[in-house]
């Protein structure tokens, strides 16, 4: 079973020189800066404060690595589509992103979404970039716990065509605040990593 508990912060990389190449497994987390992507992980791993969460969007600028028990890391991209950041800076993460998307040897990809708003289109090439590795990936929907119950189904269909996901990427409605669907995401690392 994979020690969540057993889990540190390893490096920041800035070039891809800087990211691990070890050959464990690299389960990468990705999506706009104000999705809440740092409390999903904070969520998944228990822990308050883990994975930095930013008071302002855009602070991950980036690649941030962290060691899960000494068997696979948790790998959180640069936020994307944050207007106040500079065109060189944009730019610059875009770049980063793609040769990590080309040569990191991902293992698994989450993409993480706001369930109670349309994906955008930089959305939709984060999504592609995912589909393009071939890896297994899946689509988290957080923030559940701003909605009605009511809205969910209607809210998840239109993340899914929106994206225009194939049907073996799952869709997993989240709440980094109280939980839900942690365990289902913890289950897809799981089969991945290996108990």
């Amino acid at each position: 079973m994979l020690n969540l508990h057993r889990a540190e912060f390893i490096r920041s990389a800035v070039k891809m020189d800087d990211c691990p190449h070890d050959g464990l497994p690299q389960i990468v987390f990705a999506g706009k800066s104000n999705v809440g992507k740092s409390s999903v992980i904070n969520r998944l791993l228990n822990r308050k404060n883990f994975a930095r969460v930013g008071g302002q969007p855009g602070k991950t600028v980036h690649i941030n690595f962290f060691m899960i028990d000494e068997r696979a890391y948790f790998v959180d991209l640069p936020g994307y589509g944050y207007a106040k950041v500079s065109k060189a800076e944009k730019q610059r993460w875009g770049e980063l992103i793609e040769e990590y998307f080309a040569d990191a040897g991902i293992t698994m990809g989450f993409q993480i979404v706001d369930i109670r708003h349309k994906p955008t289109a930089e959305d939709k090439v984060m999504t592609d970039w995912f589909l393009g590795t071939g890896v297994p990936f899946t689509v988290i929907a957080n923030k559940l716990d701003k909605i009605k119950k009511s809205e969910r189904e209607a809210s998840l269909r239109l993340i899914r065509q929106t994206l225009m996901l194939p049907e073996e990427v799952a869709v997993v409605p989240f709440s980094a605040e109280k939980g839900d669907g942690r365990d289902e995401v913890l289950e897809k690392i799981l089969t991945q990593v290996g108990e």
